[in-house]
């Protein structure tokens, strides 16, 4: 039986992450020192992740008996989606060009012909590992990893559903899924504190990156006020008014859908996932926050929505820091291998056509996440830039659903064919 976490009570685990993010942001804005070093090297975002990881890994506080990444995914996303889009610039995002979108779909590719690829290579010297017969078929698991890294957690259930993989051995696949997904996340944050470097390297034009930063800056700062209490009850009134009215919409469109039309509810169809209510969460907090964009409520930038949106969006990060268990990586090496060689063809075929064309690393990251990590971790990346640049990886994760059954299908039919060779 497994241990229980030294702490289980979510009012305790609060105040553990909390403390956590609060010490990593104290440290980082000592500009001397061991810290000011330190912090040019690892992003404090990048921290957020790991602090939480290495408790859950000490078995301190656990992911399976808390309900914060819930309330974080479900509740402080959409709050923060809509605080961080009311004051996009809908011109200045279509400026940024067909790049992000290119990136986005190089990392779909890397996905579909990455596990193949990498069920060939680690059949050469253990061919037991990607072998079996019937329901436990090593593919029919891997085809799960397929649907989640392209499209999320209902194309993987779409996918589970689809194949019929042996549910007793289904728990492998989803230790696999967290561990090379959030070691991606973890590598794809740590390039952030260097993304200038590498942005030099790709020989990477990043001009309407920058003018948009520079235009929502220059917006904030023309607007900018001492908010007072009530410009803070607005804005979150605002913002979780949004996410009542999102999860409301979605349950209605989930139920609509599901209840009328058969081809949402049969899980072997590509379009069950429009069925799913946090991809409808997650599109209606968006479409809100764009609305209110287009009103007075824009200039509530200038009382800091982006800096609130961005507190939820680190209090997220912590949550999905403590899902990842460091030690995990020793249970199964075998899967972990498939995943970890999967997930290098991915990134480096990301690397090789941003460098082709000469993408900034702000849309290989994105564009990656947007596929592996979909709408939870997609904003969270996007947002770790600029926050300005939020909604960008929201789009391109509305992408990934889109994508998500069609590739993995794909994707499985040539891990069967190269499992058979």
């Amino acid at each position: 039986m497994e241990q229980s976490p030294l702490f289980t009570n979510d009012a305790v685990v609060l105040g553990v992450l909390m403390l956590s993010i609060a010490l990593i942001f104290y440290t980082s804005s000592i500009k001397t020192g061991f810290w000011n070093k330190f912090y040019k090297v690892v992003p404090a975002l990048l921290m957020c992740y790991l602090i939480p990881a290495i408790f859950n890994s000490l078995n301190i506080i656990s992911d399976s008996t808390s309900n914060l990444y819930f309330v974080a995914s479900r509740y402080f996303l959409p709050a923060s989606l809509v605080l961080m889009t009311l004051s996009i610039d809908l011109k200045a995002i279509r400026n940024l060009g067909f790049k992000a979108l290119i990136m986005f779909l190089t990392g779909t590719v890397g996905i579909v012909i990455g596990g193949p690829v990498a069920i060939l290579l680690i059949s050469i010297f253990s061919p037991e590992t990607v072998g079996g017969a019937g329901p436990d078929a090593v593919w029919r698991g891997l085809s799960t990893l397929a649907g989640s890294w392209i499209g999320g957690g209902a194309n993987q259930a779409a996918m589970l559903e689809i194949f019929k993989y042996n549910p007793e051995k289904y728990g492998g696949m989803v230790l696999v899924d967290i561990v090379v997904a959030n070691l991606w996340l973890a590598i794809l944050l740590l390039g952030i504190g260097r993304s200038e470097k590498i942005d030099k390297w790709l020989k990477a034009d990043n001009s309407a990156i920058e003018e948009l930063k520079e235009k929502v800056s220059s917006y904030t700062k023309s607007v900018s006020r001492t908010p007072e209490l009530k410009d803070y009850m607005v804005m979150l009134g605002l913002a979780f008014v949004a996410v009542g009215f999102s999860h409301w919409a979605s349950e209605y469109i989930s139920g609509f859908l599901l209840s009328n039309y058969e081809v949402f509810s049969d899980k072997t169809s590509a379009l069950a996932s429009f069925s799913s209510t946090f991809f409808w969460m997650i599109s209606i907090a968006t479409f809100f926050g764009v609305a209110l964009s287009f009103t007075k409520a824009k200039t509530y930038e200038g009382t800091g929505a982006s800096k609130i949106g961005s507190i939820f969006i680190y209090f997220l990060v912590a949550t999905i820091g403590m899902k990842m268990d460091l030690t995990a990586v020793f249970d199964n090496p075998g899967l972990i291998l498939i995943g970890l060689v999967w997930m290098s063809i991915h990134a480096g075929l990301l690397i090789l056509v941003a460098k082709l064309i000469k993408a900034p690393y702000f849309f290989l990251a994105v564009g990656s996440q947007a596929n592996v990590g979909g709408a939870a971790s997609a904003p969270v990346v996007a947002s770790a830039f600029h926050p300005s640049l939020t909604s960008v990886g929201v789009l391109l994760a509305v992408f990934g659903y889109v994508l998500g059954t069609y590739a993995a299908l794909g994707c499985t039919i040539l891990m069967e064919i190269a499992s058979n060779l």
